[in-house]
């Protein structure tokens, strides 16, 4: 029986599977594997069964009803995304989005282009967040 994929972190094997099934949807493990050898070449034999353990652990399901079996991931790429922001950000930066940002921009260099990128998202963010408190603020008066 496949496991609860609500705190299941896929391992980076499986994340590279998962990316192209979120990119692709739907394939067949000859598929998947064609797509991983593009950046490194992966067997199909490990390919189908990593696809098949990840099943088991509910990561993916598998559509059986053809001979060629087809997989789907399971969950949404952004909900396993924020999934594992969140344990890295509880884990390694013990909660604080503050210093996780501020790694990630000392990590890498970062474009101005992004960095304007990322203003703007953090605006649209801040804007969303007054707009909730607003709205739970009114339903505070009824």
């Amino acid at each position: 029986m496949a496991r609860s994929t609500k705190s299941l972190k896929p391992t980076d094997a499986e994340l590279n599977i998962l990316r192209v099934l979120w990119e692709r949807g739907p394939s067949t493990v000859r598929d998947v594997q064609e797509a991983l050898s593009r950046g490194k070449p992966t067997g199909y034999t490990t390919a189908l069964k990593l696809m098949q353990i990840m099943a088991e652990k509910g990561l993916l399901r598998r559509d059986e009803s053809n001979r060629a079996h087809v997989y789907r991931a399971a969950v949404p790429r952004a909900r396993t995304l924020r999934r594992l922001a969140k344990d890295m950000l509880d884990r390694a930066f013990e909660g604080s989005a503050v210093r996780l940002v501020l790694h990630a921009l000392e990590a890498k260099d970062v474009s101005p282009k992004d960095i304007a990128k990322i203003r703007r998202l953090l605006g649209d963010y801040e804007s969303q967040d007054r707009e909730r408190s607003l709205t739970d603020s009114e339903r505070g008066k009824e």
